[in-house]
């Protein structure tokens, strides 16, 4: 069975990307003694390349899963490409599965509504009241920046400011100094990936003292390359980001755990991700739903891919190192807020908010 997998290992995104690659070290190569075929391709952060790809896959390959990419605009070309041909696509990054792509496509990461309200829950505690928001201009810096809209105002938090960016930009001065002068009692930071830590230091450098929170598009990158100035930063992340904070008998511990233990310890210390574990939960599903599929037709056939979409609707409690997953017509990311966690970086490493 060939399954096309869409990363971005270069360009703005790679931080996203490269760790999801590199979960592709520790996932089978087979599910009930059927091969599994992985064709990887780089999407550059480039949503024509990661359809351009996606056909690739689909035409060149016979692909009979599609996984990717590694933010939401590739996603969503690649979700509009699957709904096309009729190829079941696990989608890497939170995009939004309109009824236009619900057939054939799901969302593995938290969605912003799930991971946005740990930092409202967060904030209302605290007494923050207003709140200024920049974030990417493209479909994820509209997410948050709507779910904030219309989740976060009901609760009293009042957007003072509202400043956006591009992904591959290299300065936010001007955009964090109108935010400073707003003077708001916090800051999200509605972006992913290396581009994240932007903000972060720029506030802490044009000295801004509130707190800043960042979405579960963030990872360690921000450690990296914020340095000191992450300190105090608050990252609505994933189980994976922190499984000791689960019960001892969780499952979703006992696999994020020992996942954990496998990536770090070939790629270092702390270098533990969602990214890497979005791919790695979207081959635990596959182990769970190949199976059955494979009773209905064989690989590489139209009536397979169809057995493939049926299974994932129809088996219930996917557990995975992210949370546990139920598909339904109307719930294409399946998770619910047990799957989410507020950690703050303290002494250089994430610490749970308790």
């Amino acid at each position: 069975m060939v399954i096309g997998i869409d990363v971005s290992t270069t360009g703005p995104a790679a931080a996203l990307g490269v760790p999801g690659q590199n979960a592709l070290d520790f996932v089978p190569r087979a599910i009930s003694g059927l091969p599994l075929q992985l064709m990887v391709l780089d999407d550059g952060g480039d949503p024509t390349a990661a359809a351009n790809n996606t056909r690739r896959f689909v035409i060149e390959a016979n692909a009979d899963v599609l996984i990717g990419g590694s933010t939401v605009p590739p996603t969503l070309a690649m979700a509009a490409v699957a709904n096309e041909v009729g190829v079941l696509h696990l989608g890497q990054s939170p995009f939004i599965v309109t009824p236009k792509l619900a057939k054939w496509s799901v969302s593995l990461p938290q969605p912003a509504r799930i991971a946005a309200q740990a930092i409202y829950d967060h904030m209302k505690a605290n007494g923050v009241k207003t709140v200024g928001f920049i974030g990417y201009s493209d479909a994820f810096g509209d997410q948050w920046r709507n779910d904030l809209a219309t989740f976060g105002a009901p609760m009293g938090l009042n957007v003072v400011d509202e400043q956006r960016f591009a992904r591959p930009d290299t300065s936010v001065v001007g955009q964090v100094l109108r935010l400073i002068a707003s003077n708001p009692d916090a800051v999200i930071v509605g972006a992913s990936g290396t581009a994240a830590a932007l903000p972060q230091l720029t506030l802490r450098e044009r000295g801004y003292q509130g707190p800043i929170y960042h979405t579960n598009g963030t990872a360690t990158d921000l450690i990296r390359i914020a340095g000191k100035a992450a300190e105090g930063a608050y990252v609505a992340t994933g189980l994976t980001m922190a499984p000791e904070s689960q019960p001892e008998n969780s499952e979703t511990r006992k696999l994020a755990v020992a996942f954990n233990g496998q990536y770090e310890g070939k790629y270092g210390p702390n270098t533990r991700n969602q990214f890497a574990a979005n791919m790695y939960s979207a081959f635990l599903i596959l182990q769970r739903i190949v199976p059955v599929a494979l009773e209905k037709a064989k690989p590489g056939s139209s009536e397979f891919r169809e057995a493939l979409r049926r299974a994932l609707l129809a088996e219930r409690d996917f557990v995975t190192t992210e949370g546990v997953y139920n598909f339904t017509e109307n719930d294409r990311n399946g998770l619910d807020p047990r799957s989410r966690v507020l950690v703050t970086v303290k002494n250089g490493k994430f610490e749970v908010v308790r």
